[in-house]
């Protein structure tokens, strides 16, 4: 496959993507409110569904003459939609302000602002999800806050892999019969369900019609040179919309206008395709046997599939942008792995996605690799050579840790093995999970600043939690470990309750039929998706950072409680005034007392034997709907804004400064004994920390990768992270020279990618504190 190109439709395809502006869109918005305002009297699944077909059939549409694939939320690319049946209220907020707020700008028209407030907020006031939540329990959230980010409060639910071979197999019409056939005997909710499924699958008829229709009408002045490819994308489309695909092209296109139509129904992030290499295979292998397609054709089709991925981003509000910068959308792709019975799974297609992504280098799809004990050298080999790329990608996942997790989950073996990831690093079945793998985030870090304090914030003074002592009070380190449980305790009890709420709202305001029709067992039982409807109904909670954590408790026991060279009152005086006057007390903090990533037994166990107590608590909860609550690490951008939260810490930190990247990554700057030692300290973190997705950010210098030598040294490394069983690692390739140049002129650099967390962004996007949070990890030039 070396000798695979890239065709010159998709550099065109590429540049036109790159080069268009970023607006906030309110035609959808315009579209939803006219539905509901014509079917109050409705059940919601109704309306919902009312609403989608209404948008499916008026939004405005585009194509361009070059693609083989089509399909999008908006006529423009890359545009927020401003979705009011989730949040209105902030949009009135923040409008003015989104083409020069830090993080995720976007142009507005000034029509567009006059519009929304005469003919959108005014109806939607009160009755959004932001606004229902926020009247039914938003003076809790706000006042954990600083400790317990609450999500999923302005948005319907995303962060799920659908059943997309069951969409392959059926089709919109399929799915629409089948919902027809179940509706004849059924009643109640369960028969507004159904029909709910079919009004939204004759909308989706529609759409696929109304591209067929566009296509047609643009071929007469189209160049001659592609015309031919047009009619053949038209056909597919009107093929579709009756139809379940029979050709690879076809099966690509009904597969994004699946993904096109999740994001118009939900406005979320993180719907994930999963296992594109096992569920297309079978389309591509039949055209290939049959000598309709070769490889090259069958990757300037996927090409094409890749940018449509990068097409679509998600508006968040200010806040959430800080926390979810640069637009990780997670279109999340995993190839590789194991099949059913458990032997080595790659084919053509794992080699086609690669090549894709080496040709690319786009932030989307965020592709992963399944490793286990016997992936193949090759899979491996030419991973590790698209990575040296620089994009970031793929990341890379062990089977060898993550199987056996979710088994103790309560994941059939069968499901496990088959598994995906959505989002960043997120760990999913296929088909039949809403996970919830975004409910919460909770600051570990906070949490052990009120347990030196006695419950008062370092940078307000003002008492946000109970006071069960302070440092002065602690007699020893027990004491303190006692105290900072019962904290961890105090703010997760507050914390569940949250996340009911967010749930509750999410069944009263947002039912999702188009999701749900997709999802297993949801149309078996005639129950939506938000109800319960999915076999596994998991909710995940990130915890952040237990590096920091490490770090801080090691200092704490070995300086203060162990050798008594800081005193107790001198350390929290320090912390009070953010080293003021301390920079003597500040330096041995930070190079005094061992720090997690360097392989030091008993410092990373005290990170884990944390990990494993939140898990622990954790576990005794179950959700709104019925399931376990289960943990993850990692932070996407949160480690920033949620690092300016916490005050001066004992190991050194200043207040305000970031956590450590990633969720199990040291602190850049502290793993000062190489990689392999950053691979032993993750390694004591049990994988049943992470089954909600845990993340290792690693840094390399490209010149490593300029050799067979380097490439197959590296393959070395990545076969001992399978053998050490730690769950995920991904790696920026990059010098820190040209991020800086980047920063300088960003002109220079527009398609300069970078991975921030568990997912890649163009770097000149980035606030400017992310940004200099990774020139500043640790870089390596060897293993």
């Amino acid at each position: 496959m070396r000798n695979l190109t890239m065709m010159p439709r998709i550099s065109v395809l590429k540049d036109k993507m790159l080069s268009q502006p970023r607006y906030a869109s309110i035609e959808q918005a315009l579209l939803i409110t006219e539905t509901y305002k014509q079917n109050e009297e409705k059940p919601a699944i109704l309306k919902r569904a009312l609403a989608l077909k209404n948008a499916l059939l008026h939004l405005e549409i585009g194509a361009e003459e070059e693609e083989l694939i089509v399909g999008n939320r908006t006529k423009g690319v890359r545009y927020g939609v401003v979705f009011p049946e989730s949040g209105s209220s902030w949009v009135d907020r923040e409008f003015e302000t989104l083409p020069t707020r830090p993080q995720d700008k976007f142009q507005v028209r000034e029509e567009d602002i006059l519009r929304f407030r005469e003919d959108i907020k005014p109806y939607w006031q009160g009755r959004s999800l932001e606004d229902v939540i926020r009247k039914r329990y938003g003076k809790e959230i706000d006042e954990i806050s600083s400790v317990v980010k609450i999500n999923q409060k302005d948005h319907a639910q995303g962060h799920i892999c659908p059943d997309c071979a069951k969409w392959l197999q059926l089709g919109p019409a399929g799915l629409r019969q089948d919902a027809l056939d179940r509706m004849k005997d059924a009643s109640g909710e369960k028969r507004d369900f159904y029909e709910s499924v079919a009004i939204v699958m004759e909308g989706v008829q529609g759409f696929l019609m109304r591209y067929h229709d566009l296509i047609l009408s643009m071929i007469p002045n189209a160049k001659e040179e592609n015309r031919a490819s047009m009619q053949v994308v038209a056909h597919n489309c009107a093929f579709l919309a009756s139809n379940p695909p029979k050709t690879f092209h076809q099966a690509v296109q009904s597969l994004w206008i699946l993904f096109v139509v999740l994001h118009m129904e939900s406005n979320a992030s993180s719907f994930s395709p999963g296992r594109l290499d096992e569920f297309l295979y079978p389309f591509y292998r039949r055209d290939v046997d049959e000598g309709c397609l070769d490889d090259q054709q069958a990757l300037e089709i996927l090409e094409c599939l890749w940018l449509k991925f990068n097409e679509i981003v998600y508006l968040r509000n200010r806040n959430s942008a800080k926390f979810f910068a640069g637009f990780p959308i997670g279109f999340n792709i995993a190839i590789g792995g194991q099949d059913a019975h458990g032997n080595d799974f790659s084919n053509e297609l794992s080699f086609l996605c690669l090549k894709a992504q080496e040709h690319l280098g786009l932030p989307q799809p965020n592709l992963s690799v399944r490793l286990h004990k016997h992936t193949s050298d090759a899979l491996l080999k030419q991973s590790i050579r698209v990575v040296a790329k620089g994009s970031g990608m793929p990341q890379f996942f062990n089977d060898e840790a993550v199987v056996h997790a979710l088994e103790d989950l309560g994941i059939s073996h069968k499901d496990a093995l088959d598994y995906a990831i959505v989002g960043c690093v997120e760990l999913t079945t296929q088909g039949n999970n809403l996970g919830w793998s975004d409910a919460a985030m909770f600051n570990l870090n906070k949490a052990l600043e009120v347990t030196l304090t006695g419950g008062k914030c370092l940078l307000t003074g003002k008492q946000i939690a109970p006071d069960f002592g302070s440092l002065t009070q602690y007699e020893t380190f027990d004491q303190l470990e006692a105290a900072f449980a019962k904290q961890i305790d105090y703010f997760m009890e507050r914390m569940i309750l949250a996340c009911e709420q967010v749930e509750q709202a999410h069944m009263d305001i947002l039912p999702s039929p188009f999701l749900s029709s997709v999802i297993d067992d949801c149309m078996e039982r005639g129950m939506d998706v938000t109800r319960g409807g999915a076999v596994y109904n998991l909710s995940g909670i990130q915890m952040i950072q237990v590096a920091n954590l490490a770090d801080s408790l090691a200092a704490l026991k070995q300086l203060v409680f162990d050798e008594k060279k800081v005193s107790k009152e001198q350390l929290l005086h320090a912390l009070e005034t953010n080293f003021k006057g301390d920079e003597v007390l500040r330096n041995r903090l930070l190079y005094k007392a061992p720090k997690y990533g360097n392989d030091i037994a008993w410092v990373d166990e005290l990170g884990a034997k944390w990990a494993r107590y939140f898990n622990h608590k954790l576990s005794l909860h179950h959700n709104y709907r019925g399931g376990p609550y289960h943990t993850g690490m990692y932070t996407v951008s949160a480690h920033v804004p949620m690092g300016e939260m916490v005050g001066a810490s004992p190991d050194g930190r200043f207040a305000g400064q970031p956590l450590a990247d990633g969720g199990m990554s040291p602190v850049y700057g502290r793993d000062i004994s190489g990689p392999t030692a950053v691979l032993q300290s993750v390694s004591s973190l049990d994988n049943v920390l992470t089954t909600n997705g845990g993340l290792l950010n690693m840094k390399f210098l490209p010149e490593f990768f300029s050799t067979e030598t380097g490439i197959d040294k590296f393959a070395k490394f990545l076969r001992t992270f399978v053998d050490l069983k730690i769950p995920h690692i991904q790696f920026n390739v990059v010098r820190r020279e040209d991020l800086i140049a980047a920063q300088k002129n960003p002109e220079q650099y527009r398609s300069l990618t970078v991975r921030v967390a568990g997912y890649t962004a163009y770097f000149t996007e980035l606030a400017g504190e992310l940004q200099n949070e990774i020139i500043a990890r640790t870089s390596y030039s060897d293993i």
